[in-house]
């Protein structure tokens, strides 16, 4: 098929290299000239892993191109993809003039029979507006249609290719069988293409990210309990994870929940909640939950130091989760942030979010060009990515280079017991704390 993806942000880069992947030819448009042709160059604006090998193969095939015309980028497509910002106003809710200005410019530009998907976050009724903004203008006949991603950062490749299921809201037979001969290269597993009406796709992406930060925000709950009442959180973890009902996964406590997806998502349910007169209690907790749980870390240091004045902090980890050099949202950033206002001097080390945090902080950190060379001469270690290059550490090397051997992790990346063994001040998220 021939397919158009307006916006090359992460979940546009990422639908549309993939999708050529299976033999479609794409046409990737963006409104800036300097990322379209960094993008003809070969270069890529974000770090996830795999990407580079799909963009560079797709690219040299001449099935991925760019373009800065949404004319020319639309003409012959087939299916036109909106993967644009969504980015979330002061009171919570979804700003949607990026994706209904496309598509009042779509209803300029269609003269054939075309689908128009929704491939951003978008609150409930997103569909029908988009479809009166293309309506305006629009002599010719198109449907559109709700097809909301299910991407993690650092995994979005594998996501894309090996989907769990892939949500698609229409109400057109003609829209749903195209769709559904574009998905099938991706679910030959047998896993489900779950087709349902517009509202309830556009919903079911913000019910699953919310209830994923619920689960989140109830462990990090239970870990500051465990630090109450002297219980292990990592137990508690492996008890409750071994039922079926509740599963493994998200049950890590730590330092909130960051990035692009759980923070805004959240907030735009519980605001689209408000403006149908429904109190979204839980979720009000969890966005409450969050804000608090971020600045765990640093209550501990400050605890510990009593006067963080003149202390130097080595952080380990700027990106919100491993595998990305996203910083959005980042916990890291609010825990330096703190760190700053108290007088602390900063060093800092992530393996590739550290050109995102040097364009805000510049030379109020120092960015370091190893792990190890943060601990020069700091007083603590704070540890606020589980980046997989800090488990297993050279701890000789971490006693050596800090003044005194003080760990606070945000991220529970070391065993307490080695910890205790090795003599570190070891104090961590809902577990013993180890006075070295």
């Amino acid at each position: 098929m021939k397919i158009a993806v307006v916006g090359t942000g992460y979940v546009g880069l990422v639908t549309g290299t993939c999708f050529a992947e299976t033999g479609n030819h794409v046409t990737c448009v963006d409104i800036d000239a300097d990322k379209v042709e960094k993008l003809k160059k070969g270069i890529l604006p974000i770090y996830e892993p795999q990407l580079d090998v799909y963009f560079d193969r797709n690219v040299a095939q001449n099935r991925l191109q760019f373009t800065t015309s949404l004319a020319d980028g639309i003409k012959d497509a087939e299916i036109i993809f909106l993967a644009l910002p969504t980015p979330p106003g002061e009171d919570g809710s979804a700003d949607l003039s990026y994706v209904l200005g496309v598509a009042e410019d779509l209803g300029n530009l269609i003269a054939d029979y075309k689908i128009v998907v929704d491939k951003s976050t978008v609150p409930v009724g997103t569909a029908e507006k988009v479809a009166a903004a293309i309506q305006k203008n629009c002599k010719a006949d198109f449907d559109v249609v709700s097809n909301p991603e299910f991407l993690r950062e650092g995994y979005a490749v594998e996501d894309f290719l090996k989907p769990e299921r892939v949500v698609i809201g229409t109400s057109s037979e003609k829209a749903k069988e195209k769709m559904n001969r574009l998905y099938a290269p991706f679910v030959r597993q047998g896993n489900p293409v779950i087709f349902m009406d517009e509202k309830s796709a556009e919903l079911t992406k913000y019910a699953a990210n919310s209830f994923l930060a619920t689960k989140i925000s109830f462990m990090n709950e239970i870990a500051n309990l465990c630090e109450l009442v002297g219980a292990d959180v990592d137990m508690i973890r492996r008890g409750i994870g071994s039922d079926s009902r509740i599963g493994k996964r998200f049950l890590f406590p730590g330092i909130g929940y960051g990035g692009s997806c759980f923070p805004k998502d959240v907030q735009a349910l519980v605001k689209t909640s408000e403006e149908h007169t429904y109190d979204f209690k839980i979720l009000n907790s969890v966005l409450q939950v969050n804000a608090l749980q971020k600045k765990v870390l640093f209550s501990k240091m400050k605890h510990y130091f009593k006067s963080l004045k003149g202390k130097t902090i080595a952080v380990w980890g700027l990106a919100f989760k491993p595998n990305t050099d996203d910083i959005r949202e980042a916990p890291a950033l609010e825990i330096i942030d703190h760190l700053l206002k108290e007088g602390a001097q900063i060093t800092a080390y992530d393996p590739e979010a550290m050109h995102n945090v040097k364009a805000i902080y510049q030379d109020r950190i120092t960015f370091c060009q190893s792990a190890y060379d943060a601990l020069e001469g700091a007083d603590a270690l704070a540890i606020t990515t589980e980046w997989s290059v800090f488990r297993a550490p050279d701890f000789a090397l971490i006693k050596e280079k800090l003044n005194a051997p003080v760990i606070f992790d945000g991220r529970n990346v070391f065993d307490v017991d080695q910890m205790k063994e090795l003599g570190f001040y070891y104090d961590s998220i809902g577990r013993e704390k180890i006075h070295g």
